[in-house]
């Protein structure tokens, strides 16, 4: 059966579509109707309408597993996806370094997401680059070029034209962007060291990214350097300035556990929330790239927040 057999009476913007279903269909369940009715929304954006109650049978509120057969009258009141709502201004905190007319530097704090996603479609980072720069609204994601964790607070860069986004992603790509983190890791790590080992989605835990067997890995590379060593209580710690050469999810925090030594407070990679850390112990603290137009290097750095001061606060650093 095609879709043309299907009688449809349009609407007004704020009404729904109509259809009648012809005499010689089978019954079947409404959702599967409804994806032969309207093919260009996916199955599962279609049972969250039936499940909100935007899909009615004969008046009735549908429900997904609802049969419906010939001459039923179904009335569809289509829904924005939350990812087309996500890209609006809104006012959220957050502290601009430097600016000029082809970037913007932030100082993110943790806790603030970067990017609208599953659960955080709106409060973000792009939404109040949006409201305090209303022209990024003609840049590919608000001008977003890389990321950082939600938990991870610090430094990075935005685009305020496509040009200067298209000079700073080959940048990236090119591995040239230079970007150190410090970070505060469980054990007693010593010296320098370079971690490579590629970065995948985990097979078994979605939220994970991993670099043991993981899925669709990509090369991962980072370098790190052991500050001082302390304690909190019989538990060592050790401060690691740590370097990115490529930015994958997750890099470093699931380097450093590979290594065996996971970030404190980072439950996801078996960090333990001790000396009062109760988010990843991340801090991106500098960041350098070159001018879209001229090539002259900007660099720019970023104290630790005030939670990361406290946590080192509690430890009891060895003398050197």
């Amino acid at each position: 059966m095609s879709d043309t057999e299907f009688a449809t009476e349009d609407a007004g913007p704020d009404e729904p579509t109509l259809f009648t279903l012809p005499l010689h269909l089978l019954p079947d369940r409404l959702d599967k109707v409804l994806a032969r009715l309207l093919p260009q929304h996916s199955r599962s954006r279609l049972q969250t309408w039936i499940e909100d109650g935007h899909v009615q049978v004969d008046g009735a509120v549908g429900r997904i597993r609802t049969r419906v057969g010939p001459g039923a009258r179904i009335q569809v009141w289509p829904q924005q996806a939350p990812e087309d709502l996500a890209f609006v201004p809104e006012p959220v905190d957050f502290l601009v370094v430097a600016e000029s007319p082809d970037w913007i530097v932030v100082n993110k704090p943790a806790g603030l997401v970067t990017h609208p996603g599953a659960g955080n479609w709106h409060g973000t980072l792009l939404n109040g680059l949006l409201y305090r720069y209303p022209e990024l609204q003609r840049v590919a994601r608000a001008g977003i070029v890389h990321r950082l964790d939600k938990d991870t607070s610090g430094l990075l860069v935005v685009a305020r034209t496509d040009l200067s986004q298209t000079a700073l992603v080959r940048q990236l790509q090119a591995r040239t962007v230079k970007r150190e983190y410090c970070a505060l890791v469980h054990g007693a790590l010593s010296g320098q060291g370079v971690v490579e080992a590629p970065i995948g989605r985990d097979a078994r835990v979605p939220v994970r990214m991993s670099a043991d067997r993981p899925l669709a890995p990509k090369p991962a590379i980072t370098h790190y350097a052991v500050q001082r060593v302390g304690h909190c209580g019989d538990q060592p710690v050790s401060e690691v300035l740590c370097r990115l050469e490529t930015g994958r999810t997750h890099q470093i925090r699931v380097h450093m556990a590979l290594l065996k030594h996971p970030l404190l407070g980072d439950a996801l990679y078996g960090g333990r929330p001790i000396a009062g850390a109760m988010r990843q112990m991340l801090h991106a603290r500098a960041l350098s790239f070159q001018e879209p137009d001229t090539g002259q290097w900007q660099s720019f750095t970023a104290a630790l927040p005030e939670d990361f001061c406290a946590v080192q606060k509690q430890l009891n650093w060895d003398e050197s």
